[in-house]
């Protein structure tokens, strides 16, 4: 019953996330995408910092300077200015898919960075995986869009966030790391700015309401996460990320018009199923032989 409540709980926490993304990319025609990182990142900072006094978590702690952190907090911020130009400038569902490779290049990290071992069969996964990726993009082809590379910066920093985690001190919270994720938003929102050039707008008052409503979204999001990993196995929660591809393709086509091409379908495909497997191997190696 445990697994079932983690698994619906991370369902959810999907659907807020891919909700958030449409609101981003809707958004990003009429408002700056700094700005908009600006204001979830000022708006996620309240909420964790309001969450964290009220469970009595200090703000601050010397080990926020751990070697590990610096690096979360760089490649969150890598990640998300890859992830969020990525929503503005391609199809979401495009985007969405070539995130799901994020497993397989956190198990590929593990294996190289942090020297775990990864038998032969996660590494034949990995590699299938990225061909998929590589049918998205379609490198080399009349059909290549430069603009897909946004969306491979941001996996690759949000799976280098990953890693890190695993070398997180232990006693910091994830209350305190989703505090930090938030905080690092609003320097990466002024470089957006810088780089584009581009002068903070006047929202209107339905994009104000959509703006507030994301921030509500995606910490609720955050926070979900967290409890449907200590609520269920993490083995049987974990693969129901993939839902959020569900989410994105549904929301590409109500909200965008979306109408992904028969690659982007088979490569998404191939990088869940890859991931799946990853995940089901290594939940074979970990769980010891029976006597």
């Amino acid at each position: 019953m445990d697994n079932l409540r983690g698994a619906a709980i991370m369902v959810l926490a999907m659907l807020g996330f891919a909700v958030e993304d449409a609101v981003i990319k809707f958004l990003a025609g009429a408002i700056p995408i700094g700005q908009i990182v600006g204001f979830l990142g000022i708006g996620g900072t309240l909420v964790f910092a309001g969450l964290a006094r009220v469970q009595g978590q200090p703000l601050w702690d010397r080990a926020f300077l751990s070697p590990a952190i610096l690096i979360r907090n760089l490649a969150e911020v890598v990640g998300m200015i890859g992830f969020v130009t990525a929503l503005a400038l391609i199809p979401l569902s495009t985007a969405s898919a070539i995130l799901q490779a994020a497993p397989l290049l956190v198990t590929l990290g593990a294996a190289v960075f942090l020297g775990e071992d990864v038998g032969w069969r996660r590494w034949v996964a990995i590699f299938v995986g990225f061909f998929g990726v590589m049918l998205i993009i379609k490198p080399g082809t009349a059909a290549f869009d430069w603009k897909l590379l946004f969306a491979v910066m941001g996996v690759l920093g949000l799976a280098a966030r990953d890693l890190a985690t695993r070398r997180v001190p232990t006693h910091v919270s994830s209350v305190q790391l989703s505090f930090l994720a938030f905080v690092v938003a609003i320097p990466a929102a002024v470089f957006l700015l810088y780089v584009g050039n581009d002068s903070i707008v006047s929202p209107t008052q339905p994009q104000l309401g959509l703006l507030i409503a994301s921030v509500a979204i995606g910490s609720l999001a955050y926070f979900m996460i967290t409890v449907a990993m200590r609520v269920g196995e993490i083995s049987f929660v974990t693969p129901f990320r993939y839902s959020r591809m569900v989410f994105a393709l549904i929301l590409g086509a109500l909200v965008f018009n979306e109408r992904p091409d028969a690659l982007t379908l088979l490569g998404a495909t191939i990088i869940i199923a890859s991931g799946l497997y990853t995940l089901w191997r290594e939940q074979i190696r970990k769980t010891p032989a029976a006597a």
